[in-house]
């Protein structure tokens, strides 16, 4: 599978909870577990089911990134480490390795990564809403 999206995690579901329209997907990997809300139609159509091996796919656009313990609603929290952050003119794209050797990329503004004081070693929070994760499954 190849996408334009730059976030892309493997692993097998753990769980559907299946609701009248959306279900929550879980997807387990590196001992963390990824949570997304899609569809009951794409939970049918792509056989989402618990031990089935699927891809988590998230735009870089959707990750945010904070600092130190945060308490917030979204379901995904993954602390890791900056290990690189490429500057542009308005927007910065900031690499982080989390669990498993697995590295999300989120795409935030330079002013954000100044206040932040982030650079490349720094312990931060990659947090994703399970509304933006996506599901994919080899054909």
């Amino acid at each position: 599978m190849k996408l334009s999206a730059r976030n892309q995690i493997k692993g097998v579901v753990s769980n559907v909870n299946e609701g009248a329209v959306n279900a929550i997907v879980a997807l387990d990997f590196a001992g963390q577990t990824i949570s997304g809300t899609i569809s009951m139609a794409a939970v049918k159509e792509l056989g989402l089911e618990k031990g089935k091996e699927a891809v988590a796919v998230i735009k870089a656009t959707e990750v945010m990134i904070g600092l130190g313990d945060l308490v917030l609603s979204a379901r995904n929290k993954f602390a890791g480490k900056v290990v690189e952050i490429n500057e542009g003119a308005v927007n910065s794209i900031v690499k982080v390795e989390i669990a498993g050797g697995n590295v999300v990329s989120a795409t935030i503004s330079r002013a954000a990564v100044s206040e932040l004081e982030l650079a490349v070693g720094k312990e931060v929070v990659a947090v994703i809403k399970a509304t933006s994760v996506m599901f994919g499954v080899e054909a």
